[in-house]
């Protein structure tokens, strides 16, 4: 039996699949546009600056969703997440939640550190809270920390990355926790959110496919990038916000680096800080995904073609495990 909370997002959403939040990247037109073509869009609290701007664009996010479910009340729209880093060089922290209290905001993405002191609140305002993981044990911790789903961000992934396999981690985490989960790692394509599932995943976890989107508040040489870009173009390194994460190559080449001689030491900088926010934005991140990626596309034509090839290859298997189980 399907656990509550994964059966009712199946129920709000029309591919199981929730956006990933990206720093600098999301904006609420790419929420909106997310949950209006039927996935769980997010964002970073961090993106909204200064901070006072975060309650506007929670209020443009609420107000549009709601004026879409008017409009049709027959359309599947989904709910959208807020990303929060917890972590205390945050220092917008309380305030970012405490706007997210007044808009009562369905679902937390939380990072970096286990929400200890922070899922008491979330629940209060009746959010539940997703925390993104990079290992057993980071799993372990959140889960003590009473946080609903995990989100397995495994090799390959966008951003902060692990370097766990997929199978491997989910396989694990299986072992002690049956409540929702979320797999994070190159996936890009609508055969892969399948193969998700297949795996043990409830959701798919995607977000370097929405940098090639027309809504993604990316600029056109970042979007260009992702789109010239193969898996061996991505460098994993803890060199620019002082966590390991994943970037484009020709971005680290085109900052004044040399992507094959980074420096090893951590270059620390705090969550939330101009400092963070220019390591972020002259050095651009993307997951080993973009090199299937061949075009920029509105949102709402993305999330059609994820679907199209979900179903094709569901309808695949369908006809080939039969076939399968009949070999002796």
């Amino acid at each position: 039996m399907s656990h509550p909370i994964v059966t009712s997002l199946y129920q709000q959403t029309t591919l199981p699949v929730i956006a990933a939040p990206m720093f600098i990247v999301s904006g609420p037109e790419l929420v909106v546009a997310q949950c209006a073509s039927g996935i769980v869009g997010s964002m970073p609290a961090l993106n909204a600056r200064p901070q006072s701007q975060l309650a506007e664009w929670l209020a443009q996010i609420e107000e549009t969703l709601i004026a879409l479910r008017n409009q049709d009340p027959s359309a599947v729209i989904s709910p959208y997440a807020i990303n929060h880093i917890i972590h205390a060089s945050n220092k917008r922290l309380d305030a970012d939640l405490e706007v997210c209290a007044r808009f009562k905001v369905p679902y937390i993405i939380s990072s970096l550190r286990a929400p200890d002191d922070v899922v008491k609140t979330i629940h209060g305002w009746g959010g539940k809270v997703f925390h993104d993981v990079t290992t057993l044990r980071h799993a372990e911790k959140a889960l003590e920390a009473g946080v609903d789903g995990l989100i397995l961000v495994c090799a390959g992934a966008g951003g902060h990355a692990g370097t766990v396999s997929p199978f491997a981690l989910l396989n694990e985490v299986r072992r002690f926790f049956d409540g929702p989960v979320t797999l994070a790692g190159a996936i890009t394509h609508g055969h892969d959110v399948l193969a998700a599932l297949a795996m043990g995943a409830d959701f798919a976890y995607m977000g370097t496919r929405f940098i090639a989107s027309e809504e993604a508040r990316a600029i056109a040489d970042h979007k260009q990038m992702i789109l010239d870009a193969r898996s061996s173009d991505i460098v994993y390194t803890p060199y620019f916000s002082g966590i390991p994460a994943n970037y484009l190559r020709a971005s680290i080449t085109a900052a004044g680096y040399d992507p094959d001689d980074l420096p090893k030491q951590k270059r620390e900088i705090d969550a939330g800080t101009n400092d963070e926010a220019k390591a972020w934005r002259d050095v651009w991140s993307a997951g080993q995904g973009a090199g299937s990626i061949q075009a920029v596309l509105p949102t709402s034509r993305i999330v059609q073609e994820l679907r199209d090839e979900y179903h094709a290859r569901a309808a695949l298997l369908s006809e080939a495990i039969p076939a399968l189980a009949g070999i002796s």
